[in-house]
């Protein structure tokens, strides 16, 4: 959940996460005012992830700036629409992770 792509998606910047990877590979991203362009980066408590200044006129992040209006991010990320900015308040616990996939099924592949 605490890589920079997720981050990027959770927050509301990119439509999925594939997005978020290409976004943050073509370095639309800065973390701490550190221009970041590894996806797998790992973010920590406390990390401020913002568009840069140089990329916000770009067309693609016009429409992103109307779709974070009415975009809420989870309870363990802040985020500021009009900076479009973020940043990671507390570890995501278990119960606010979206259950999208069947655990048991994983843990019945390893075991192997």
């Amino acid at each position: 959940e605490l890589r920079l792509d997720n981050v990027v998606y959770r927050l509301g910047f990119a439509p999925s996460r594939a997005a978020a990877r290409q976004m943050v590979a073509h370095g639309h991203f800065a973390v701490n005012g550190t221009p970041t362009n590894i996806p797998s980066y790992a973010c920590r408590i406390g990390d401020r992830i913002e568009v840069r200044a140089s990329h916000q006129e770009r067309e693609l992040f016009k429409t992103v700036k109307e779709t974070l209006r009415s975009h809420t991010a989870p309870d363990w990320l802040s985020l500021d629409a009009g900076k479009m900015a973020g940043s990671v308040l507390a570890l995501p616990r278990r119960d606010q992770m979206p259950l999208d996939f069947n655990e048991q099924l994983v843990v019945e592949y390893y075991s192997r």
